[in-house]
Order: structure tokens, then C-alpha cells, then sequence
């Protein structure tokens, strides 16, 4: 098979496939008889061949995808002008600190943020696929140790952790906070509660700037 006509499989798959997919699973499109190293060359001609057009194929940490460029944005948003509400300030700020601390227990957010977190927080990241629980720490009660997840990545565009934003010279808690807050896009988002009951029901959290952060990523 040719690299044209073996590109253009692959460019169909991608298109038609609404999830990353791996180079592991690309290779199944030819029974195995294309290597890995084949395949990637191949998917970055393709890219370059979109280079001039509102989609780009990009690499994030589940496999690869189609999308539309960033500034494609304002007129992708023209076809669904009502956005879904943005994550509160306290649902970003743990998350926030999960993504920069990982792993990290549900004590050590309190901790950094100087206020309790509401449960209702984590659940909602943990139903958005964004965060896990990867295991827990050996000491007094084995609280859980919480990680961000591949779909957190994917969302976000990237391929690994390495490529988060790196935190200035700001307190590292707004470095965090704004960091992620460039990077969400409103229109992947999903919004809270219908009743609201993760923002409502934080009751002792007041969605104030966390106390205490530390540098380091």
C-alpha cells in the first residue's frame, strides 16, 4: 500500500471516530503490516497537509484527533451561543491543585486552600472524568490520593502533564487558578447541578483564594 492511500485511511478513521484514538489502534486499520514508527510519520504528513485549514490534527495523551483551531472559536460558537456556566472558583481551585500537587489527599487541598472541601466537588470532577482516585496514603485513616486522569488531558489538549502551563511569579494558588482557567474551553464544559447543589451546598467554602500553597508542579 502507498503512503497516499494509507494516509487517507487513516484520515478517515480519525475523522470519523469521535474519541482519541491510539497508534496501537491505528495499526489494526492494516492488520499490523504498518509499524508504529510508520504510522506516526504518516499522521505527521497529515498534519502537515491540514496545516492551512480550520482543523488540525493534534496528539494528546489518549491517541490522536481531529479539531478545530483555536480561532475558529468565535464562529464554532455563533452555532450554540448559549455556553454552559463556567465551574465555580472553588471546583477550579481543587482542581487546580490536583493538576499541580498530584497525587494529593483531600486533607492536603484543605490544607492549601485553608477552607474544607466539599465532597460535592470532587464528585462533580470525578463525574467529568478529570479526576481519580489512584490509591491511598499509608497513615492514620488511608486517605485517598487523588490524580488527574487521561480524559483531563485530552480535554485540555495535551499529551502529558509536562505540558501544563508553567506557574509564574504570582502566589502559586493564582498561578494555578488562572493557569487552567486560560485553558478550559466554556463550550467542553459541562455545567453544575441542575439544582446547583455543588456550588449551594459548599457551605463552608467561600470560594476565597487558597492560603498556604507552596511552589512546585
Amino acid at each position: 500500500m502507498n503512503s497516499v492511500d494509507a494516509k487517507r485511511i487513516l484520515e478517515t478513521a480519525l475523522i470519523c471516530t469521535p474519541q482519541p484514538v491510539s497508534i496501537r489502534e491505528l495499526r489494526t486499520l492494516f492488520d499490523d503490516a504498518l509499524g508504529a514508527d510508520t504510522i506516526k510519520q504518516l499522521l505527521e504528513q497529515l498534519q502537515q497537509d491540514w496545516t492551512l485549514r480550520g482543523v488540525e490534527l493534534v496528539a494528546v495523551a489518549s491517541g490522536w484527533r481531529f479539531q478545530s483551531r483555536p480561532q475558529m472559536r468565535p464562529y464554532l460558537d455563533r452555532l450554540h451561543p448559549e455556553k454552559p456556566p463556567r465551574y465555580t472558583r472553588a471546583a477550579l481551585e481543587t482542581l487546580a491543585i490536583i493538576a499541580y500537587r498530584q497525587p494529593v489527599t483531600r486533607g492536603d487541598i484543605e490544607d492549601i486552600r485553608g477552607v474544607t472541601v466539599n465532597s460535592l466537588i470532587i464528585k462533580q470532577l470525578e463525574d467529568r472524568g478529570w479526576v481519580e482516585v489512584i490509591g491511598h496514603r499509608e497513615t492514620v485513616g488511608r486517605p485517598a490520593l487523588l490524580a488527574t486522569t487521561r480524559q483531563f488531558l485530552d480535554d485540555l489538549g495535551l499529551q502529558s502533564l509536562d505540558q501544563l502551563p508553567t506557574l509564574g511569579d504570582a502566589p502559586v494558588q493564582v498561578s494555578m487558578l488562572d493557569a487552567l482557567d486560560a485553558m478550559m474551553d466554556p463550550a467542553a464544559q459541562e455545567p453544575p447541578d441542575e439544582d446547583g447543589a455543588a456550588e449551594a451546598a459548599d457551605t463552608h467554602d467561600d470560594g476565597a483564594p487558597p492560603e498556604g500553597a507552596e511552589g512546585g508542579t
